[in-house]
């Protein structure tokens, strides 16, 4: 009996594991993705964001002023500074003169360049130069220092994307194609899937067959004859092609098949004698759908809901054959698209552009999962 009392909790233990697992999998590089998107650009070149809260060590080049900016002192001249023209606040630990040896000497010691020429880099930044013999050029030495910085988080790159990049005008884009094809398959496959499960009419089995067959078509087959189709009926009805009409249609198109099979295997497990007795109170198919099966549907139609945002805010296939890539239709995900082929060194532009594209999915995954697993497992034990 032990034994037996023993497998079921060793059973709920190891799928507790699986799913800290998956979940640590999943948290991970999105994670990542939010510390990169807060991070300085300096600081994401020299370290991985695991390391953004401690200090960053980077090696720099830099060159100290001209021969103009020398003075004499004490029988030498001498030209003095500090190799952080910007003002950063920054730990020197070695420098050089030479960019295959960097770091040939440690801060504060005076390195010997020869013909009685010296240079000493402090910790803090600040230089001597001096040499026996009057400086000359317009150009100063060279030098070679590995620094320290301390962690520095910015909002600047998310300042840059939305308003420099255009992503904010494409992420307005994405939610203009988005939102609508997920009401419009929504709306018809509701009406049509309560007519499938609870009405009765000649080719009603034919149908569903048909339905149930276009879910094991691939969109990229489908997508070109439906461009030439979408573009034939615009062409004889004067409309233009790439607008935000023909990539409603097409994505309700693609959607309409899952989203009939699914509302249907939940409505028609619905309880029959509630059906029945709506009937006999009088009410007609169009209020028994209205009153009593959109309130009952509505864990399935939020699972739908998510299935079918997600896949239209992330997809970039559809949106580069029926939209434009003018700034006024291009959608978030061509734009970043486009970024990784012009900017794909600027990791700080690319992981905030990320990060931005998956705070709606997220949004509209926790507003709605409660009702995810009661919408997908609904009617899958018994159905009309």
């Amino acid at each position: 009996m032990a034994a037996t009392r023993g497998k079921p909790f060793v059973s709920r233990f190891g799928v507790h594991i699986a799913v800290l697992v998956f979940v640590v999998i999943w948290t991970i590089p999105t994670l990542g993705i939010l510390v990169s998107s807060l991070r300085d650009k300096d600081q994401i070149i020299a370290s991985g964001w695991w390391n953004s809260f401690s200090s960053s060590s980077q090696t720099e080049a830099g060159r100290l002023p001209p021969a103009s900016a020398q003075t004499q002192r004490g029988g030498k001249y001498v030209i003095e500074g500090n190799v952080f023209g910007d003002g950063a606040k920054r730990a020197i630990s070695a420098f050089g003169t030479k960019a295959a040896t960097p770091t040939q000497y440690k801060a504060g010691t005076a390195a010997d360049l020869g013909d009685g020429v010296s240079l000493q880099v402090n910790g803090d930044g600040s230089f001597v130069l001096s040499s026996p013999k009057a400086f000359e050029g317009d150009r100063g030495q060279r030098v070679y220092y590995a620094s320290s910085a301390p962690p520095k988080f910015t909002t600047d790159n998310y300042d840059a994307v939305l308003f420099s990049e255009g992503i904010g005008r494409s992420f307005m884009n994405s939610l203009t194609v988005t939102i609508p094809s997920t009401v419009i398959p929504i709306l018809i496959a509701a009406f049509a899937a309560y007519a499938l499960a609870w009405m009765r009419f000649p080719g009603r089995a034919l149908l569903i067959a048909v339905i149930i067959g276009l879910l094991v078509v691939p969109l990229q087959m489908s997508l070109i004859p439906l461009l030439k189709l979408y573009n034939g009926v615009g062409t004889f009805f004067g409309v233009p092609s790439k607008t935000y009409l023909g990539i409603w249609l097409a994505h309700t198109g693609f959607g309409l098949p899952f989203a009939i099979y699914l509302l249907r295997s939940y409505i028609a497990g619905l309880p029959r004698e509630i059906m029945e007795s709506a009937r006999i109170d009088g009410a007609s198919d169009f209020e028994i759908f209205v009153k009593i099966v959109l309130p009952l549907s509505f864990p399935v139609l939020a699972s739908f809901a998510i299935f079918q945002f997600l896949w239209v805010w992330n997809d970039l296939l559809v949106a580069m054959v029926f939209l434009g890539t003018a700034p006024d239709q291009i959608v978030l995900t061509a734009k970043l698209n486009a970024l990784l082929g012009s900017r794909g060194g600027n990791w700080e532009i690319l992981t905030t552009s990320a990060f931005i594209t998956i705070i709606v999915p997220l949004t509209v995954f926790f507003s709605l999962q409660r009702y995810f697993v009661r919408g997908l497992l609904a009617g899958s034990v018994k159905g009309g």
